[in-house]
């Protein structure tokens, strides 16, 4: 098939978890024989961290301005089997009308900030979507599973909303020897988020104040200047995805925190749960509904609902018991959320295979 995707970006991993959840599923397209084109708009924030600027697994196009482009969108999407718009694409609207307009056979939408986008529905339109739109979707991909599927059908008139959850890419995301730069007793990688930032708090700060002796390891942007991390914490502004399994492979336990619209919509996992658990680490996560469908809580996944759970994880548990813990999640990514698992869901979708419907 040829696909043409328009998404946020797929050449800068910079702040976004878009870009590693396009390369994983692109790439394992590719590898089975599809044509893939992707089209990016060119902002300065990534422009200038660009960590894959070539993707040999597709031909990108990079713009500036939708007028520049426009035209070239519809004669790829006229040629396309597939064709979709991913959320926050910044000229989402616009594009999702040309390609709704095109002779594409399959129109699609991934969603891949679903709590969001239905929440800015509930009152309206998406900045990237409006809600008359969504009906001409042939497929309405979404990375959150579970009930709101239904609010999407039943409510927005989605024809065909079906989870697409985000993959890991095994070849990339997979165990290695720890590297010092990266060992720590616990590890977080994420952007800033002011509604993640209360747990980061309560379930990384806290507990590092309180065991002076461990260390902690923060990766990731967009932190205000002003915020006080407590002495045992060692900070990196931005870790590009080259070095990510090291370093997941190189701290005891790893933790995963959920922004406030995905725990209350449930069954929304990260692309950064996968692609930890890829590599084999031990994962301390928050608590959300639907989480037991990926993991079995305290055996391929440890939870956390204080403090308090956090500092009793790495007082009692082992590098043998972590490093356990950590192939059992290993092994159920690698059967259930691969870069090439999600490829096959992905064409057994577009090809109208899979049971109209499904909201599993």
């Amino acid at each position: 098939m040829k696909i043409v995707i328009c998404g946020l970006s797929i050449t800068s991993s910079w702040g976004n978890g878009h870009a590693t959840t396009y390369r994983a599923l692109t790439r394992a397209l590719r590898a089975r024989g599809h044509d893939i084109v992707f089209f990016e708009r060119d902002v300065e924030w990534y422009a200038s961290n660009r960590d894959m600027p070539e993707p040999p697994f597709c031909r990108v196009h990079l713009y500036e301005h939708w007028q520049d482009v426009a035209n070239l969108l519809r004669r790829e999407l006229d040629e396309a089997d597939v064709a979709m718009v991913g959320s926050f694409f910044p000229d989402g609207i616009k594009a999702i009308d040309v390609m709704l307009d095109s002779g594409s056979s399959v129109k699609a939408f991934y969603d891949i900030d679903t709590p969001i986008t239905v929440s800015q529905l509930r009152a309206g339109d998406a900045e990237y979507l409006r809600r008359d739109q969504i009906p001409g979707f042939t497929v309405y991909f979404s990375f959150t599973g579970g009930p709101m599927l239904r609010e999407l059908q039943t409510t927005f008139g989605a024809k065909r909303p079906v989870p697409l959850y985000c993959s890991f890419d095994p070849d990339r995301y997979r165990w290695r020897e720890p590297d010092l730069r990266y060992q720590c007793h616990l590890s977080y990688m994420g952007t800033y988020a002011p509604d993640r930032q209360g747990k980061l708090e309560e379930l990384f700060c806290r507990p590092a104040r309180a065991l002076a002796e461990k260390e902690f390891l923060l990766a990731g942007p967009q932190y205000p200047a002003e915020t006080a991390w407590p002495t045992n914490v060692r900070r990196i502004v931005h870790l590009q995805p080259e070095f990510h399994p090291y370093f997941y492979s190189s701290s005891l336990l790893t933790l995963n925190l959920t922004r406030d619209a995905m725990v209350e919509a449930g069954y929304s996992p990260s692309v950064r749960l996968f692609e930890a658990a890829g590599c084999g680490s031990a994962i301390i996560s928050d608590v959300w509904p639907g989480l037991e469908t990926f993991f079995i809580p305290n055996d391929e996944i440890l939870l956390a609902r204080s403090s308090a759970d956090v500092i009793s994880c790495l007082k009692n548990v082992g590098e043998n018991e972590a490093r356990q813990i950590g192939l059992r999640a290993q092994e159920r990514v690698l059967a259930e959320h691969s870069a090439q698992r999600r490829a096959i869901q992905f064409e057994e979708i577009v090809g109208a295979k899979a049971p109209v419907g499904q909201l599993a």
